[in-house]
């Protein structure tokens, strides 16, 4: 079976990372007797300057039809005001796929540990899921002159559906833990999570589950990120709650992430396009070659190839060979080279 896959190389240093990640693709692909074909797509800001639309049909078209997607970055200051704008283009790609549920894995490697903004980093690996679909983010908005009203609304499928997943993840991982985080002591919202993440774990004997409010849960991150192994939230905390944890990393260069539900699974780096560096060369590769890994893993069930890209990361940066961002001055290409030789 030859895999397809669509790629979303986007804006700023989108095309430069992605060219790493496939790079590191080509050269894994051999070794695990995998066969794939690419077909690149317009996306974002790209795909605005030569169509007026962030998601063009023909792209939304490919990724419907894909067996998986790795997407780069997308935004431009260019677009900051306009009508049309590239991230309109991520929100209604993540729609029409019905993607419910984000996945960022932390791990805090052992070369960058200097970089963590915190001293207690020891043995930090867990996994945070951020509901997509729900929330605030998909309410009522409504603005006046002296008041305004944001609705945020969950109802118990989508609450259902992502706990799920979460509890389908943990039993994957040795500690087998699950923390839900809420805010059940104000929202009404989060009442019924908790209800219903309660009635799921019934169905997850071997899982154990434990209940967070967000703010105990924001100060735990910082205080104690050892206590936890699969964290379930819903959108706005989850927004927040994963970019408080991607900084215990010191850096947002060495981070993916995936983004799965009824449709084509979505993989890509947590930064941002990162225009004011894009054309330099500079840019860090590992977040879009550890999406490569998790796209792996994930969609083709491919443990082998996803293990041998991690462990050339690992190798890698304990060799010392940094980007500028991690303090280095590895270029794009000499860091991506570096990560295929250790393969």
């Amino acid at each position: 079976m030859t895999a397809k896959i669509v790629t979303l190389s986007g804006d700023g240093i989108g095309p430069e990372i992605m060219a790493a990640g496939l790079k590191v693709l080509e050269a894994v692909a051999p070794k695990i007797n995998f066969d794939y074909e690419l077909d690149a797509e317009l996306f974002g800001g790209a795909a605005i300057d030569a169509t007026g639309n962030p998601l063009p049909d023909k792209t939304l078209e490919a990724a419907k039809n894909a067996d998986a997607i790795l997407h780069a970055a997308i935004g431009d200051p260019k677009f900051d005001g306009a009508e049309i704008r590239p991230e309109q283009g991520l929100l209604r790609i993540r729609k029409e796929l019905g993607l419910f549920a984000n996945v960022r894995p932390l791990k805090i490697y052992e070369a960058l540990k200097h970089l963590s903004p915190i001293k207690n980093v020891e043995n930090v690996d867990f996994v945070t899921i951020r509901e997509l679909t729900g929330g605030v983010y998909f309410g009522e908005h409504t603005l006046e002159a002296d008041k305004a009203q944001d609705i945020n609304d969950y109802s118990r499928a989508e609450i259902e559906r992502v706990a799920r997943f979460a509890f389908e993840t943990a039993q994957k991982r040795p500690r087998k833990k699950v923390t839900s985080v809420d805010k059940q002591n104000v929202l009404a919202t989060s009442k019924l999570w908790r209800k219903v993440v309660d009635e799921v774990a019934k169905d997850y004997p071997d899982v154990t589950l434990e209940h967070q409010l967000v703010d105990s849960c924001a100060m735990l991150l910082i205080t104690n990120p050892q206590k936890f192994d699969v964290i379930v939230t819903e959108n706005l905390f989850g927004d927040i709650l994963t970019d408080e944890a991607s900084s215990l990393a010191g850096t947002l260069g060495c981070s993916a992430s995936s983004s799965h539900g009824t449709g084509t699974a979505f993989y890509e780096p947590i930064h941002g396009s990162a225009p004011d560096i894009a054309g330099q060369s500079i840019a860090n590769p590992v977040s879009m070659i550890l999406s490569v890994a998790m796209m792996l893993r994930e969609s083709f069930d491919n443990e082998a190839g996803a293990a041998m890209i991690e462990a050339a990361v690992e190798k890698t940066l304990a060799d010392g060979i940094f980007t500028k961002d991690l303090g280095g001055d590895a270029t794009t290409q000499v860091m991506t080279k570096a990560i295929l030789t250790r393969l």
